[in-house]
């Protein structure tokens, strides 16, 4: 079982561990709902270091890139893009951000568990383009902070003034001689910074942040964030048997230029049968993962993600249904232990998301 350098960190600080993607990571510290609510209220750190990040070099890094995802990389500089690499029948082999340092490097930060997967996939279609593929993800540790106060803490850490770096872009540093990339995206819905560097730099940024009482935060509380803030997490909301149009991602998927998986996905589009759907809970239970949902007894679907969240009094889920079912106000069922629990299809709006497009 893999490790990151914060491993020994996470233990200190009488952190709960979990395997995830191959690694040992923090589930949780003090708890879920208290690591949630530092995050909305004030400002969390999470150790990503599990996180893949693959480096796309060469004089064709662009267009090489443009032919793997989905989304347009127009090649600003310190711009990073939300996109889909997809596989030729247009499912998603995964989701990523794209950082374009220059037009001829190209980081792509990929999902823990994908990898392997997506640099193998990436290095098979490298021919014609002249550029090299490299996994960097060793060399590479990461923190997100988040939260409102992200920022404030941050700025001190480093002396500097942030503002620059606005929503969807990055900057490198040189911090006490060594390099960092610090980027402004986040997974939580709220204001958020991401820091990558090398191991050794962000064990001490993560004593920094710590240090000024920044609650460090699992990935319990990551994941209920994400949902509250209707963000997908790959093999949950998608996977290679959910296209990325049932998963509502149409807004990164750019058809008018060639990609792989291109016209499959037109496809899709054109046959749409099924969408993931918020989903209120009427009754006392909790919809998990893979829980069916009802209409009378036809299973019109199931349950992507489910939870009752901090401070609210139903639970709430998001699943995929049959599109024939899938208007707001639609009353359902869904089966929680062989019980059937009644349930409403709702909006996917459960938290209204706080990032910061542009500074006051």
């Amino acid at each position: 079982m893999k490790k990151t350098s914060l491993y020994d960190k996470h233990l200190a600080l009488g952190a709960k561990m979990t395997e995830f993607a191959g690694f040992m990571m923090p589930l949780t510290y003090e708890n879920i709902p208290f690591e949630h609510r530092a995050v909305r209220e004030n400002v969390g750190v999470f150790d990503v270091s599990h996180m893949g990040e693959i480096l796309i070099k060469g004089n064709d890094a662009l267009e090489f890139v443009n032919y793997l995802v989905t989304n347009t990389i127009d090649g600003e500089e310190n711009r990073v893009t939300y996109a889909l690499l997809c596989d030729e029948k247009g499912y998603a082999l995964d989701d990523l951000l794209v950082y374009v340092i220059n037009r001829r490097r190209i980081l792509l930060v990929v999902n823990a568990g994908n990898t392997d997967k997506d640099f193998e996939f990436i290095a098979s279609h490298v021919e014609p383009f002249d550029v090299t593929v490299k996994n960097r993800s060793k060399r590479y540790a990461q923190l997100a902070v988040q939260g409102p106060e992200a920022k404030t803490v941050l700025s001190d850490i480093f002396d500097m003034d942030l503002s620059s770096i606005t929503f969807m872009t990055f900057r490198e540093i040189d911090h006490k001689g060594n390099p960092l990339i610090i980027s402004r995206t986040g997974y939580t819905g709220e204001d958020g910074f991401e820091l990558y560097g090398d191991h050794e730099t962000i064990g001490v940024l993560w004593d920094a942040l710590t240090g000024k009482g920044v609650v460090p935060c699992g990935l319990g509380a990551r994941d209920t964030l994400r949902f509250e803030a209707n963000l997908p997490l790959y093999g949950n909301e998608m996977n290679d048997t959910i296209n990325p149009y049932e998963t509502g991602l149409g807004f990164a998927i750019k058809t008018e230029k060639a990609f792989i998986g291109r016209d499959a996905l037109v496809s899709h589009k054109e046959n749409l049968k099924r969408k993931i759907v918020g989903i209120e809970v009427l009754e006392r239970g909790v919809p998990r993962h893979g829980y069916p949902v009802f209409i009378d007894d036809q299973n019109i679907g199931f349950v992507t993600t489910g939870y009752l969240l901090p401070d609210r009094e139903k639970a709430l889920a998001l699943a995929l249904v049959d599109q024939d079912f899938a208007r707001k106000g639609t009353d359902v069922t869904i089966e929680i232990r062989n019980r059937r629990i009644k349930a409403r299809i709702r909006n996917r709006r459960f938290y209204t998301k706080k990032y910061k497009k542009q500074e006051a």
